[in-house]
């Protein structure tokens, strides 16, 4: 399968208050799994994160935004080239986190390396065979509870959270135990919420198909030709 490389270097990479823009996304799916003997099925959410060489910890797809494209066409560009998924992006952001790059942290500057990121969520759609990054990272499905105990770093722990209050707020999410205590954000490897289901609400109260919820107004459908 050919494709087209990814982007390399910061010629065209956008700043703003000397902080370097970054834009990524939160990839999901639902999975559906047999809830008990009667064969009655769950769906639950799981979110894709990918690796990089000698590193056991995950991240979510994330990148530089260039000039050359809007901010949700970044995001879904990073989510094509590190994870290999096309889908439906949510364009209103889950929200936007001001941190220092990795390779940056132990630097004297305040300025030097830092960045602002803008985090979306993206329904999967489609999963490539093959990807730009694939040599470097792969990519892993995993279900709240390991994203939260996997995840790298801080910002990005907050940015779980708040994909989990966007998605209960749109009755697209419910807990599947109700006995599971609240996310503490504050330590990102420890163990967080147990696995999360579709809402019955949306099964409940008419609530249109699954096909015609992507076309719900704050979501679009940006699909690149790779």
């Amino acid at each position: 399968m050919s494709f087209v490389p990814a982007r390399t270097g910061r010629q065209k990479q956008r700043y703003e208050d000397n902080l370097r823009l970054v834009s990524g996304c939160i990839p999901y799916r639902w999975r559906k799994e047999n809830a008990d003997e009667m064969e009655k099925t769950v769906e639950l959410i799981e979110v894709l994160m990918v690796s990089s060489p000698k590193r056991d910890d995950l991240v979510f797809p994330k990148g530089g935004w260039e000039d050359d494209e809007t901010v949700t066409e970044a995001a879904c560009r990073e989510a094509l080239e590190e994870a290999g998924v096309k889908g439906v992006l949510r364009e209103i952001p889950l929200g936007i986190w001001e941190f220092r790059s990795k390779s940056s942290q132990d630097l004297c500057s305040s300025i030097e390396g830092g960045c602002r990121g803008y985090m979306f969520a993206l329904e999967v759609t489609e999963e490539l065979e093959a990807w730009p990054e694939q040599k470097n990272c792969a990519r892993q499905w995993l279900n709240i509870k390991e994203a939260f105990r996997l995840t790298r770093y801080d910002w990005m722990c907050n940015a779980l959270e708040e994909f989990m209050r966007v998605m209960t707020d749109d009755g697209k999410l419910e807990k599947q135990d109700e006995n599971v205590d609240p996310v503490d954000v504050s330590e990102c490897q420890s163990l967080s919420p147990n696995c999360y289901k579709r809402s019955s609400n949306m099964q409940h109260h008419g609530v249109p198909s699954k096909s015609n919820l992507l076309q719900r107004a704050q979501e679009i459908a940006i699909h690149f030709g790779y």
